[in-house]
């Protein structure tokens, strides 16, 4: 008797039920021997006893399989591991692929440890628990350090609801806030804190004590709230810190670490917004591949592995949005509107943005002269919001001119992701004609504080004399006059000054943003929600309804805050630590507001795949930010007695005084020789040529890579079209091949019906006759046959399960003649 071959999946399934039967029979005995009475044994004989059955078990399991069969065992391993991993691709239906996972898992647990012998048994099953311990970690470290990304499910859960647009507004300022923490570490650590710790205390000398005439009201709220008083005369401003070149025990050179940490800021901004838009430019990729974009967000969008049901609703609002998006996207590519009306449109809607902008500009200007003419006739004389009128007015530009322009932008009818850039254009140039109008009017408030510095001088000197001449007689041994730090007269300290203006103008920003959220978001959601069913018309779907979040002017909002920093940390050094604390409880504002009074956009959009765009836009500001601060530094001489510059003829004079003191003679001639404007235009213009050619050689690159994708896609659609016609084409043959067959086993039925017959009326023939006249028809039913078909097969009695015109198996049982008595 020939034994029946296996085949692959058989053999596994055997050496399966095998093992099991096996390891079954072992626990069995084991429980066996449980179920008799133990005799009193210690803690470590159970233990031993116990390894040393288990250990039996496995002996006993693996002496009852062969070579081959441990062979076999090991392929079914590798192949259940296999399946392991591919088992999420797998079409079907998720109970199965539960049920499916869970046996694969046990299977390979129970066999795994039959691949060795004696001790290397025990090594491979060492390795692979520390291979299983090992993927665990990395699967829960990768989890771990996706909890440590802050507000990254806030932003997700965002992201489900609102849509790519609103969720890349709360991934810049989570950008932004990681940059001014460096920000604040740098001022707060290398400044603030050295000059608080290791510097002259608070009253040791004029700059860092209040004035007499100043002391009364130094603690009255309003005074502090507009940063004078006692804040004025700390860390928190320039005035306050010494010229000493060095502080503390430590010999803590404060001046030349001002002036580092005021270029490190500029310096780090720069690497980094420059390195964060490169990053992003390689990420691109030469655009997004949208070849059956509903077919893969169909098939592809649910995760499977979800067992919460939060993040199910999450995950179904964000495919839902998704869907939004991809049908904007695809109407958007087939509009074709009146191109002469929408001409017109736009121009008119242009005018009247430049309209609005030259409006803006006018009224800053005209808000400066008053300023100016208030603080020349003392501001003292005057209310709040005469003291306040600058930074109010552009707060509110700031706040209703972006509700202006998106009013306008209807007329345009862009794509919404162009509509975006358009409006944040607009603001962009809004917001910088503010801040240089601003800028200007600061330039002109430190040439007064200029002109009154002199005259300082002037009555210091004076003063001076006077009170030498007044209480000193001539040739006098007397010990020198002392004079209280408050009762000394001071210079106006412009620095000081500027960076006041700027710290009010944060404040005043941040108290705008936040006052907005309450009224125009929560307050406006609020009576939408209550009064609906009260009102005249339907609140929610017309006038005032829910408000959406205004991407263009939060962005622009934070860039231009992030421009003031960078403007004003060199004369207030507190602007990081406030910005940091604003952008914190931003987040968590606007986060709440978002989901809690907003409604997504009408027209859900995608963003671009890299912000390069808000980038591009930093890059602008923190360029314009950081030029005022440069001509102030190289053009404008410091105060003479304020800040740590004092008593040079210019700021950056201290590094100059650095390189002759402590450093040798050479050192200072090879930085003269480095630093001379010869050398220094040429490598500046080197450096533009180097930055032009590679990003010509990029867009060349990007460039190719877009015609290979093209080029690529039409081979694809190419062969796709050789495989349809390849299918035809095989399907075509197949059915006449079917057809042919069905005719031929019709022919040979009707020739076995009419022999049949034939027998049954001509009962008296011999059988030899029979034959004769069977093998005729059978020749003449032959030479019926189409000569382009292949010759029938032989005919035979049909039996069960096989079709007419087909070879028949053979069967084990005899086909009995018909007798010649039928």
């Amino acid at each position: 008797m020939k034994k029946k071959r296996l085949s692959g999946e058989e053999a596994h399934e055997a050496v399966r039920k095998t093992s099991d039967k096996e390891l079954k029979q072992a626990k069995e005995h084991e429980q066996e021997k449980s179920m008799k009475p133990a005799e009193t044994t210690s803690e470590f004989e159970i233990c031993s006893s116990g390894e040393e059955e288990e250990a039996k078990d496995v002996e006993v399991v693996l002496g009852s399989l062969s070579p081959e069969e441990l062979e076999k065992l090991k392929e079914a391993v590798d192949d259940r591991k296999k399946l392991i991993g591919t088992l999420r691709g797998k079409p079907w239906p998720m109970s199965k692929k539960l049920v499916t996972l869970r046996e694969s898992q046990e299977f390979v647990e129970k066999s795994e440890g039959a691949l060795g012998k004696g001790r290397g048994r025990k090594l491979y099953a060492y390795k692979v628990t520390l291979r299983k311990k090992w993927k665990k970690f990395q699967r829960d470290f990768e989890n771990f350090k996706t909890a440590c990304i802050p507000w990254e499910m806030k932003i997700k859960e965002i992201e489900s609801h609102f849509g790519s647009s609103v969720a890349s507004y709360f991934i810049f300022l989570r950008w932004m806030y990681g940059i001014n923490m460096i920000l604040f570490g740098l001022t707060f650590g290398l400044v603030m804190v050295p000059e608080a710790l290791m510097g002259r205390p608070y009253g040791s000398i004029p700059r860092k004590t209040v004035p007499r005439d100043e002391e009364a009201s130094a603690m009255n709220f309003a005074i502090l709230w507009d940063f004078g008083g006692y804040a004025k005369y700390s860390v928190l401003f320039y005035g306050y810190y010494n010229n000493q070149r060095t502080i503390g025990w430590l010999k803590y050179r404060m001046p030349l670490s001002y002036f580092l940490v005021g270029v490190g800021m500029a310096a780090y901004s720069y690497m980094v917004v420059i390195r964060t838009m490169a990053r992003n430019a390689s990420e691109d990729g030469g655009g997004d591949d949208t070849s059956f974009n509903f077919s893969w967000k169909i098939f592809t969008s649910w995760d499977y592995l979800i067992g919460n049901v939060e993040t199910a609703d999450n995950k179904f609002a964000s495919i839902t949005t998704s869907f939004k998006e991809a049908i904007v996207e695809e109407q958007e590519s087939r509009k074709d509107d009146n191109i002469h009306l929408t001409r017109f449109l736009r121009v008119l809607a242009n005018f009247l943005v430049l309209c609005c902008l030259a409006g803006s500009g006018y009224l800053i200007y005209f808000v400066v002269r008053r300023s100016q003419k208030f603080a020349l006739e003392g501001l003292d004389n005057y209310g709040w919001w005469e003291r306040n009128e600058v930074n109010m007015v552009m707060s509110l530009l700031g706040m209703f001119c972006p509700m202006l322009f998106d009013v306008i932008s209807t007329l345009e009818n862009y794509h919404p992701r162009i509509a975006l850039r358009w409006q944040l254009g607009r603001i962009f140039a809004l917001f910088l004609g503010n801040l240089y109008t601003f800028i200007i009017a600061l330039m002109d408030q430190i040439n007064l504080k200029r002109a009154e510095e002199e005259i300082v001088k002037f009555n210091m000197t004076i003063w001076q004399a006077s009170l030498y001449n007044g209480t000193t007689p001539e040739n006098s041994t007397a010990p020198p006059i002392t004079v209280h730090p408050a009762d000394v007269p001071r210079g106006p300290c412009w620095e000081t000054m500027v960076g006041q203006e700027f710290v009010r103008l944060i404040i005043s920003d941040t108290m705008t943003t936040y006052i907005t959220l309450l009224i125009g978001d929560f307050l406006r959601a609020v009576l939408v929600r209550f009064l609906n069913y009260c009102w005249c018309w339907d609140l929610e779907y017309s006038f005032p309804s829910y408000s959406e979040f205004d991407v263009s002017g939060n962005v622009l909002g934070l860039i231009f805050n992030q421009g003031m920093i960078w403007m004003g940390a060199f004369y207030a050094p507190c602007l990081p630590a406030l910005n940091v604390l604003r952008l914190h409880v931003s987040m968590y504002l606007q986060c709440w507001a978002v989901m809690c009074c907003d409604v997504p956009q009408e027209r859900v959009f995608k963003a671009s795949g890299s912000n390069n765009f808000y980038m591009a836009m930093l890059l602008v500001i923190l360029f314009l930010s950081t030029l005022p601060a440069i001509y102030t530094v190289v053009s404008i001489p410091p105060s003479f007695d304020c800040g740590p510059f004092s008593g040079k003829s210019r700021m950056f004079d201290v590094i100059q005084e650095t390189l002759e003191t402590d450093f040798p003679a050479w050192f200072g001639k090879v930085f003269s020789y480095v630093s001379n404007p010869g050398l220094v235009l040429p490598f500046l213009l080197l450096m533009v040529l180097a930055i032009y050619y590679l990003n010509s050689t990029s867009k060349t690159y990007k460039q190719v890579n877009l015609e290979l994708k093209k080029k690529l896609q039409t081979q694809s659609e190419e062969n796709k079209k050789k495989n349809k016609l390849a299918a035809e084409q095989a399907k075509n043959t197949a059915a006449a091949e079917a057809q042919t067959r069905q005719s031929g086993g019709s022919a040979s039925r009707k020739e076995r019906d009419s022999s049949k017959n034939s027998r049954q009326n001509c009962g008296h023939i011999s059988p030899a006759v029979q034959v004769g006249s069977s093998t005729k028809s059978s020749a003449a039913s032959s030479s019926q046959t189409p000569p382009s078909i292949r010759p029938p097969v032989t005919q035979t009695h049909p039996t069960s399960g096989s079709l007419p015109g087909q070879p028949r198996q053979p069967s084990s049982r005899k086909q009995h003649a018909p007798s010649r008595g039928s």
